[in-house]
């Protein structure tokens, strides 16, 4: 039996995986807590931690869990270069799975992606459009930024000079080696991404609508499982799902 520790126990989507391990086989709950807790005088409760929190407290719980030697499942977004490199460091010593989906669907939908990128994506226009709720505060969303990287790196791009985000006033015609995003943020969306190939004449779609927070619980607690066999290393939910 694996005893999870869950941050940012108040919050929706802690207080969806506190209720989705009890769905779980194979594991248990061992903490759930807050910002204001020490998570330092814990680290015995639980053999994983799982964290989706903001930037700044994630990067608390990745050295404290560093130095206790627990594995950690990252689902937090909207980390700058310093802090994805603080990661990066990390999982030297621990293994980490992180990725800004847990889904299931999401990371199939990938796969997907990488196959029409292949197919079609140099003749294609490509526009990234991804809808949350109101208080979502980074944009584009992680998902939608990895969705990007994806389609981009399989073109041979560097999507951090192709990437297009939003538009306004009077512009040159497209250039057909850019990736567009575009957000929307508004009531109580959960994720919604839709990228859009388009062609003279047809274009395809590949939407993702997530209805449940249980989804991203669900995926973070399989790859929680998953880490509990691994040694330090930098994983993806492409990896717990051996895709």
């Amino acid at each position: 039996m694996i005893k999870l520790g869950v941050s940012g126990a108040h919050g929706k989507m802690g207080q969806t995986i506190t209720d989705c391990i009890q769905a779980n086989e194979g594991v248990d709950l061992g903490i759930s807590f807050d910002r204001d807790d020490n998570l330092s005088q814990s680290v015995d409760s639980f053999d994983v931690l799982i964290d989706f929190t903001r930037p700044e407290a994630t990067i608390d719980y990745l050295e404290i869990c560093r130095k206790s030697n627990k594995p950690m499942v990252i689902g937090t977004t909207g980390f700058d270069n310093s802090g994805l490199q603080k990661i990066q460091n990390a999982a030297k010593d621990i293994p980490i799975v992180f990725a800004p989906n847990m889904s299931v669907g999401v990371n199939l939908t990938l796969k997907l992606l990488e196959q029409t990128a292949k197919v079609i994506g140099e003749d294609a226009d490509i526009e990234i459009v991804e809808a949350h709720h109101r208080y979502k505060v980074d944009s584009p969303s992680g998902t939608a930024l990895k969705l990007g990287e994806v389609i981009a790196n399989t073109l041979g791009r560097d999507l951090s000079k192709c990437a297009i985000y939003g538009r306004q006033g009077i512009e040159e015609p497209r250039d057909k080696n850019t990736i567009a995003f575009s957000t929307i943020r508004g009531g109580d969306v959960v994720g919604e991404h839709t990228v859009y190939f388009f062609l003279d004449g047809e274009r395809i779609e590949i939407t993702h609508k997530a209805s449940s927070r249980s989804t991203f619980a669900n995926g973070a607690i399989r790859a929680a499982r998953w880490l509990g066999e691994k040694s330090s290393g930098l994983y993806s939910m492409q990896d717990v799902l051996d895709l």
